[in-house]
């Protein structure tokens, strides 16, 4: 007993040491923990620490890849993730008869608060219409959007899954833009190819990273008309798609040639859209470790901006996954998947300033680094899929 009781007390200095209590607005049950920071320049950066207890949920639920993240007008934090990519050693309860005394899958569809309080979960076959005997549900989530009036938006990335749907925040549908099972292409402006992301556009307008089978961003309105379509550098898109189904091997294959981040078309993975509080939208071609930036003109063009290259040489999983930005947008954050790490840059100059995080898998580290999302507060969230499955919270300290 007294090895076990030295050892418990070991432990607890440990943790003391390394570890604060989260301030008063910013509390999820647990301590913050010190996280891998760079920096690039002088000038000074946000600094986080991640709490290590975010978000608290049920004793009985476990998540699996959490390919999907939103901040909405109340700070709450909304998650999409597969229970599908969970096994039978992770979901015991789920099992018939139950096999484990923990856990049961979690839904597709969660509700936190800033707290990381989990405040309402739905999702499922049963919450799309049925066409043709054909559930619109995705087979395999990816992408998640609030949009200003709380409604939900999500895309997927499996076999079929052609199809963008919106919920109201309870779960109940509204409409779908595309349909599962329906693809045509590059230059059709009705149907979808494996739609990654979703984010407003102009008024009215959604528009959709058609990046898994198709490789483009497309815009429809509110009546779910067609508005406008470009490829890489605002014009036209190729006529290039992936053959057959998306198979989640394919996001680190090299069988491409590697990314190119001159390349004249986007790569095979057009990963997310993002409307910047400049106005400017933000394409992020993640195969060729590029991010692109675009404007709308006052006739409603699509105009190129300029390129922005990270980590040019890296492979794998390649390198820009998702962009958020500081609540009083001086900052922008990129999600950088294989690297393990979220960049900061000046959101106007776009120059890099440092980074947060490292591969692995212990608080404030990642492995397959999948979103990034900002409250109001400045703190910042993350996703990660494939084996890290988790959200992350990295609460906001200062400017320094």
């Amino acid at each position: 007993m007294a090895f076990r009781a030295s050892a418990l007390g070991a432990a607890a200095a440990f943790l003391a040491a390394g570890c604060e209590a989260a301030p008063e607005g910013n509390k999820g049950g647990g301590a913050l923990v010190d996280v891998k920071m760079q920096q690039f320049t002088d000038r000074p950066i946000p600094r986080f620490k991640v709490d290590a207890a975010w978000p608290d949920l049920p004793d009985d639920l476990i998540l699996g890849q959490v390919p999907g993240l939103a901040v909405d007008g109340d700070d709450n934090i909304w998650i999409l993730q597969r229970p599908n990519s969970l096994g039978f050693s992770d979901n015991g309860l789920d099992q018939s008869p139950p096999i484990a005394v923990c856990c049961r899958a979690a839904p597709h569809v969660m509700k936190f608060s800033q707290g990381g309080e989990l405040l309402d979960a739905w999702g499922g076959p049963e919450h799309a219409p049925d066409i043709d005997g054909v559930s619109q549900w995705p087979a395999n989530v990816h992408g998640l959007y609030v949009d200003d009036a709380d409604s939900v938006w999500i895309g997927g990335n499996g076999e079929g899954d052609h199809v963008a749907l919106n919920f109201t925040a309870e779960g109940e549908f509204i409409r779908a833009i595309g349909r599962r099972n329906e693809t045509a292409g590059n230059f059709d402006r009705a149907t979808l190819g494996n739609p990654a992301d979703i984010a407003p556009g102009g008024e009215g307008e959604i528009l959709i990273a058609d990046g898994y089978i198709n490789k483009r961003i497309i815009g429809f309105d509110e009546a779910g008309e067609f508005t406008r379509f470009w490829g890489a550098y605002a014009v036209s898109p190729d006529y290039q798609t992936r053959e057959g189904a998306f198979d989640q091997s394919q996001a680190s294959s090299n069988a491409d040639g590697g990314a190119d981040p001159e390349s004249k078309t986007f790569g095979d993975i057009v990963h997310c859209v993002v409307k910047g509080p400049d106005e400017r939208i933000y394409v992020c071609d993640r195969r060729n470790n590029r991010l692109q930036v675009f404007e709308t003109n006052d006739a409603g063009e699509t105009v190129f901006v300029q390129d922005i290259v990270f980590a040019p040489e890296t492979g794998g999983t390649r390198t820009v996954s998702d962009v958020a930005f500081s609540p009083d947008n001086a900052f922008m954050y990129v999600a950088d998947m294989m690297n393990g790490q979220v960049w900061i840059l000046d959101a106007k100059t776009y120059e890099f300033l440092g980074a947060v995080g490292r591969n692995g898998r212990y608080p404030g580290e990642f492995i397959w680094l999948h979103s990034v999302e900002a409250d109001s507060d400045g703190n910042i969230y993350t996703t990660e899929v494939n084996t890290g499955r988790r959200v992350q919270k990295f609460v906001f300290t200062g400017v320094e």
